[in-house]
């Protein structure tokens, strides 16, 4: 009996001291999951029960100086599901495909993640919206965004840009200020059970967006839509490759007006080819300035006392540099002249003598002073900062060459910034595009005008500016002559540098850079037409009228007082066109367009006859040489239509890639039979030889042999300045 409740009374205390062990090791989960884990698996459970709907902040709208709105943000709605909710989710995809414009299957992938939140379309117009609310499917909701909207489309959008889906900034203005537009998102929080249905009296937070600051441009909308309509007419009338111009306010660096062609509509960017808006070229384009830059060159040799206006110099038609005659671009030069009358005249003898004068060291500390080499500071992306040679590697050869523009690339941006500062009493200004951040209607930020350096004396400047004049009253920038005010400016014409470096033949850079009024300057514009199809190039003639029509209205919408008495020029500047014999390319059975191509590419027009993808005749025919400007005819007929048993013209493969020889001559129904690599060097059957169908061409591929050019961090090229420099055609 003993022995039992012994027993029992053990038995008892193993299952207290169990019991007591269990206990604590309850309590002791308890404590871990109240105190230790509790915050982590509250979270867990909010996220179970609560939906959390983003609420995109409105973007801030841009205005142009005035206040003027040119871009804002319109309110659209964006569907999402909720894919544990949907019901059927084949049948709502079925039903919402073709509402939407998608494929039911990419549809329905979505609508069976495993996710408590699915984007389906975002920023529908009103009456899709609409449609899909008819339809009232369980799991399919909507959410207010808003959708950048550009007033005035057509109004400088490379310098505004445009924004992607989620409303951030792609280019332009729009990505530079990102941040201060942008806003900061809210959300709405929802509790819902365990059907998805919302709890009444349960969590419903509302977390208000905040929207983004206003910004104002120193762009005036007006002065912009001078510069966009003359853009328009330079297009019609020349078909250049682009065309740009900008003006700018020179005591502040405020950007005025900044237009390109091609232009894009920033509302349906997604249409339109990306090499039209993906680059500003007024900030990224590499050139060479021709004589705008002699602007420069002027400065410093006036500057450093190298030269007075009176100096004599007398241009025999060419000057000789080390083992180069550089000729001027008028028959016989100009004989004996001041430097006033060089300038006039944009003599290409008297400028180098300036500059070889002025010395590399004296130069090249101009060529820095006035920013080239280097980027601007433009808040817009994708500045290019031009392409100088170094001081240490230029000859004496470069530092001729550069004096007159050449071995020297800038950017349309560095060249009207350097211009401004001449008409800026010498003062180099920062370019600016923004002049205040408002937030709801209140200025919250002051961008001030933003001085870099003194380039020139107060002096110099004026000086300059009396003799720019001269070459809008009496020499090649009469075109630029604005009645009731005085003008000054300087022409240029240059060729443009070929990718394996060297110029390209029948390819011109026309423009002019001025400022007015000379007396009180209120503006510096540049105007750039790069390469002007019609055998008319000179920047006298192409882009000085476009400069007059701008400069003018712009003058009088600001007000500035007209100068009496002003004499306008007795006959507008041309020039005789000089006669270049160019060759003319064997382009039969090339595609159409890449023989135009061709065509253009060699200085001549062509006009096509028939229909047809393939030229199978040309006049004049390959290898004839013919004035620069003359008509190719050119004979169409469709792929195919060449009767069977027909000879087959070969073309000229030389310098195509394997793969273009082949796809070319596979398109004429031959074959080719490649031998190395590069580009084609030779081929067995010479260009313009007849063959059977199908005949097998053997072609000989080579690397490029070219010398090699300058490149820019962004991809252009500047020839060293040794090749071609007896071109005369230059202003």
């Amino acid at each position: 009996m003993y022995g039992t409740n012994m027993t029992v009374r053990k038995r008892l205390t193993w299952i207290f001291l169990l019991a007591s062990l269990f206990f604590f090791i309850l309590i002791g989960r308890l404590a871990w999951i109240q105190f230790v884990q509790g915050e982590e698996l509250h979270n867990k459970a909010l996220e179970v029960r609560l939906r959390d709907v983003p609420v995109e902040a409105k973007r801030g709208s841009i205005l142009d100086r005035n206040g003027k709105e040119l871009v804002t943000s319109i309110s659209v709605d964006s569907i999402y599901a909720t894919p544990g909710h949907v019901k059927n989710p084949r049948e709502a995809a079925e039903k919402l495909a073709p509402i939407l414009d998608m494929d039911v299957d990419t549809l329905y992938k979505r609508l069976t993640r495993k996710s408590s939140f699915e984007w389906i379309k975002r920023k529908v117009d009103n009456d899709t919206a609409q449609r899909v609310r008819e339809l009232n499917l369980t799991g399919i909701e909507f959410v207010e965004e808003s959708k950048r909207y550009y007033l005035k489309p057509t109004l400088a959008p490379h310098v505004l840009g445009f924004t992607g889906i989620d409303n951030q900034g792609l280019i332009g203005i729009e990505k530079s200020y990102d941040e201060e537009l942008r806003g900061q998102p809210g959300r709405i929080v929802v509790e819902h059970d365990a059907a998805g249905r919302p709890v009444p009296e349960a969590i419903h937070q509302y977390i208000p967006p905040k929207p983004g600051y206003d910004l104002v441009l120193t762009i005036d909308e007006t002065i912009q839509y001078f510069v966009e309509r003359e853009l328009d007419k330079v297009v019609a009338q020349y078909n250049p490759k682009f065309a740009l111009v900008i003006v700018m306010d020179p005591e502040t660096g405020g950007i005025l007006a900044m237009g390109n062609r091609p232009t894009f509509n920033p509302n349906n960017w997604q249409e339109e080819p990306r090499e039209v808006w993906d680059k500003n070229p007024a900030i990224w384009y590499n050139y060479e300035p021709g004589s705008t830059f002699k602007i420069v060159t002027a400065a410093a040799a006036l500057d450093e006392g190298t030269v007075r206006p009176e100096d004599r110099f007398f241009d025999p038609g060419y000057i000789k540099v080390a083992d180069r005659n550089i000729r001027c671009w008028k028959a016989g030069g100009h004989g004996s002249q001041s430097f006033a009358e060089v300038i006039q005249n944009s003599c290409n003898p008297g400028f180098i003598a300036v500059g070889l004068n002025t010395g590399k060291d004296k130069f090249y500390k101009y060529i820095e002073a006035f920013g080239f080499g280097q980027r601007t500071g433009i808040r817009l992306p994708g500045e290019a900062g031009g392409i100088v040679i170094p001081q240490k590697s230029a000859t004496t050869l470069n530092l001729a060459t550069m004096s007159i523009g050449q071995s020297i690339a800038v950017t349309p941006i560095q060249l009207v910034t350097a211009v401004a500062a001449v008409a800026n009493d010498g003062m180099l200004m920062k370019p600016q595009l923004v002049k205040e951040i408002r937030y709801n209607g209140k200025t919250v930020s002051t961008i001030k005008p933003e001085k870099v350096r003194q380039v020139i004396s107060r002096d110099t400047a004026h000086q300059l500016c009396g003799l720019l004049e001269s070459v809008v009253a009496e020499g090649t920038g009469r075109n630029a002559f604005v009645e009731g005010y005085r003008v000054g400016g300087k022409t240029g014409t240059a060729q443009v540098v070929g990718e394996r470096g060297g110029y390209v033949d029948g390819r011109y850079v026309a423009s002019f850079a001025g400022i007015a009024p000379v007396d009180n300057p209120k503006v510096a514009v540049l105007v750039v037409v790069a390469e002007p199809k019609g055998g008319i190039y000179y920047g006298g003639q192409v882009a000085a009228p476009v400069f007059q029509a701008v400069v003018r209205d712009t003058l009088r919408y600001l007000g500035i007082p007209e100068t009496p008495g002003l004499v306008k020029p007795k006959e507008p500047w041309e020039v005789e066109t000089p006669r270049v014999e160019v060759t003319v390319p064997n382009v039969v059975n090339y595609p159409v367009e890449d023989a135009c191509r061709a065509i253009q590419a060699a200085g001549l027009k062509y006009r096509t006859r028939g229909e047809g993808e393939i030229v199978y005749e040309q006049t004049p025919g390959a290898g004839a040489r013919v004035n620069g400007g003359t008509t190719v005819i050119l004979e169409l007929q469709p792929v195919g239509k060449r009767k069977s048993g027909d000879p087959v013209t070969v073309p000229d493969l030389r310098g195509l890639s394997i793969k273009e020889a082949g796809n070319l001559l596979e398109n004429i129904g031959l074959r080719l039979s490649p031998e190395g690599s590069g580009v084609a060097v030779e081929q067995s059957v010479k260009p313009g030889g007849k063959v059977a169908e199908r005949t097998l061409i053997r072609v000989k591929f080579e690397p490029p042999r070219r010398e090699p050019a300058k490149t820019s961090p962004e991809g252009g090229t500047v020839s060293r300045g040794q090749d071609k420099l007896e071109n005369p055609y230059r202003d």
